[in-house]
């Protein structure tokens, strides 16, 4: 809603300057004009004209101001502001003499040419000396914040917001990298995925109902152990789903995603989004097992082919291992053969350690032994 009203003011600011500004146009030039009236709506049009592309380079940077804005640290953010506010109240105290000098008509411009140019001055002036030395303020404020002068200095960078999808929420995973420190910053839950864990609770479906009560009992949980650091936010978005919701919520603060949904994870990485995937971080922690390493498991049930036994890893890995058949519910000797990549997870080929080494190619070569007796 602000987007367009910026543009509708400066598309009519742009048009009544035309208007109202033929009286600044030159006589020789008006007296070259057959129609003055036609004149004034060419010069209302060009002013539209070149409103509205004001406004489309003010709403740029206004966005680009915002989301520089929202992931700034609000102490680094307080000593620019208040070094921008210190170099516009030098620049016109020093102004005040300059505008009260009596000057001819012919360069009474100099006044606001100089009033324009020394508050640009002193103002990115006063901004950059608070941005060079600001840990010097942010010390007499807070001396115990160590992080906010580091984050002062350059040398870290603030963390980014955390948006969580509803499968993420109702699976539980968050909690626990929260409560190990993985994820930090400021952990957003859209309106829209708590409207969406309601519906789940209030469903008729056991199986549904269960997830959404799961859902809503955690997020209380986290509000209680995470007070400040889970924000809800009501923002209304117009889209069609949770997804697009999500992915305009991220979008406008700059954060990063955090799901479970494969689809979605790469439609935000299509559109330069920061997303993790809890799916694709699991299957990178697994621990990584190379061929010829010997594992200890137990043979849990039979292959699809034969002679085959199924284990798994304390991660859940499934390992494939021949000539298991016989040993399920024991737990045996194994040496890996080699793994395989798939669409739905890894998948590991092992031998059952007591199984001979040699292939059919030694046995035939080796030599046979003869009878002399």
């Amino acid at each position: 809603m602000v987007n367009p009203l910026i543009l509708i003011l400066f598309l009519i600011s742009g048009a009544l300057t035309g208007w109202f500004g033929l009286g600044l146009v030159p006589e020789r030039f008006l007296t070259l004009t057959k129609d003055i009236e036609e004149f004034r709506l060419i010069l209302c049009g060009v002013g539209a004209f070149l409103g509205l592309i004001t406004g489309l380079v003010f709403q740029k940077l206004r966005q680009r101001l915002i989301n520089k804005i929202r992931t700034m640290p609000t102490d680094l953010l307080i000593s620019r502001s208040v070094g921008l506010i210190l170099g516009l109240l030098v620049a016109n105290l020093l102004l005040a003499p300059i505008l009260l000098l009596p000057l001819p008509w012919e360069v009474i411009f100099l006044k606001p040419l100089a009033a324009i140019l020394s508050n640009i001055f002193f103002g990115v002036l006063g901004y950059s000396l608070s941005d060079i030395h600001g840990r010097t303020l942010l010390r007499l404020f807070n001396p115990n914040s160590t992080e906010a002068l580091l984050v002062a200095e350059g040398i870290l960078t603030p963390a980014s917001a955390k948006i969580l999808d509803t499968s993420v929420i109702i699976d539980g995973r968050i909690q626990g990298l929260l409560s190990c420190g993985v994820v930090e910053g400021q952990i957003i839950v859209a309106q829209r995925v708590i409207d969406e864990l309601q519906q789940l609770a209030d469903s008729s479906n056991n199986e549904k109902r269960s997830k959404g009560r799961r859902g809503l009992r955690l997020l209380r949980e986290l509000r209680e152990v995470y007070t400040r650091r889970i924000v809800l936010n009501s923002t209304k978005y117009e889209g069609n789903g949770a997804d697009d919701i999500l992915l305009k919520l991220t979008a406008d603060t700059g954060g990063t995603l955090i799901t479970s949904d494969y689809n979605l994870a790469q439609i935000a990485l299509l559109k330069d989004l920061k997303v993790l995937n809890l799916s694709e971080l699991v299957l990178a922690l697994r621990p990584d097992v190379q061929p010829g390493e010997k594992l200890k498991l137990k043979i849990v049930r039979e292959g699809k082919e034969d002679n085959q036994g199924i284990g798994y890893l304390d991660d859940g890995t499934m390992v494939v291992i021949e000539g298991a058949k016989d040993v399920i519910g024991k737990r045996v000797g194994v040496v890996i053969n080699g793994a395989l990549q798939t669409n739905t997870g890894r998948m590991i080929f092992g031998r059952l350690e007591k199984e001979p080494q040699t292939s059919d190619s030694e046995n035939i070569n080796q030599p046979r032994s003869t009878n002399t007796s």
